[in-house]
């Protein structure tokens, strides 16, 4: 294998769970490491600067699109009350799938529940377990930022115009709404509860991120979630947005390496 260039990044489609999964690959270290995007995402939407940069030596980087995201449709996306439970099952099938018997997870956003949920539920399989931008829980305050993103003619050219590409305007703009139903639906328990309840199963080393001008989650998610994963660590990058890995993916992969090795 040392004869692969250690740029390339592979593209495949494998079947789980009755649908083709597309993923990317890179590296060939003996760390498995899986990144799991937010709404909407895929790899290449949300993963350039770790596909590109992250050390191929040590890791061995698989980016998956979710089912319904990027270039895993059909089937179409949908969100029933288990979306994030089935992206669970989905991303550690695939990993097993790509015959990885331990990996570790770094999740963003959406991504970075799904990661939890597996954390907590298939732990003899996780590694090491990254999480920046996630929430376990949905608030009042949350829903009325979601709906403020529910119009994706209002969101900026810059993030809408690669969705648009993907998925043309129809299924991007369908696919937000319906995004924005099913994680409001969560707002209707009495505590908001997505994953709560399964954070003190979580036993893997964490590590937790958080952009302190983050427009879309309240500190306070990420504060719950560190207080409730014992031994868990928290970093605040004060000017990170939502976007941390991507706007100051120098920091960020450093910081994810050291924590990884």
């Amino acid at each position: 294998p040392s004869t692969i260039p250690s740029t390339l990044i592979t593209s495949a489609k494998i079947q789980v769970n009755g649908v083709h999964l597309h993923y990317q690959q890179t590296g060939e270290g003996n760390h498995a490491v899986l990144l799991l995007p937010g709404m909407l995402g895929s790899g290449q939407t949300d993963f350039g600067p770790q596909l590109k940069s992250m050390n191929k030596q040590l890791f061995t980087i698989v980016a998956w699109d979710p089912r319904g995201y990027g270039q895993s449709i059909p089937p179409s996306r949908d969100f029933p009350p288990d979306f994030f439970e089935r992206d669970a099952k989905d991303a550690v099938d695939l990993m097993q799938a790509l015959k990885f018997k331990k990996f570790s997870l770094l999740g963003w956003s959406d991504g970075g529940i799904t990661a939890l949920i597996a954390a907590a539920k298939y732990p003899a399989l996780i590694h090491k377990l990254v999480i920046w931008g996630a929430n376990a829980s949905v608030t009042q305050e949350d829903v009325r930022i979601y709906n403020g993103i529910r119009d994706v003619s209002k969101w900026s050219e810059k993030v809408r115009k690669p969705l648009e590409e993907i998925y043309g305007h129809k299924y991007f703009a369908k696919t937000c709404e319906a995004w924005v139903d099913g994680i409001s639906r969560f707002a209707e328990k009495s505590d908001g509860n997505i994953c709560q309840q399964l954070l003190p199963l979580i036993k893997c080393p964490t590590f937790i991120i958080h952009g302190g001008k983050d427009p879309l989650l309240p500190c306070s998610h990420a504060e719950y979630i560190h207080e409730n994963i014992k031994g868990s660590r928290l970093l605040l990058m004060p000017e990170g947005k939502h976007n941390l890995h991507l706007r100051f993916a120098e920091e960020f992969n450093r910081q994810v390496e050291d924590f990884l090795v």
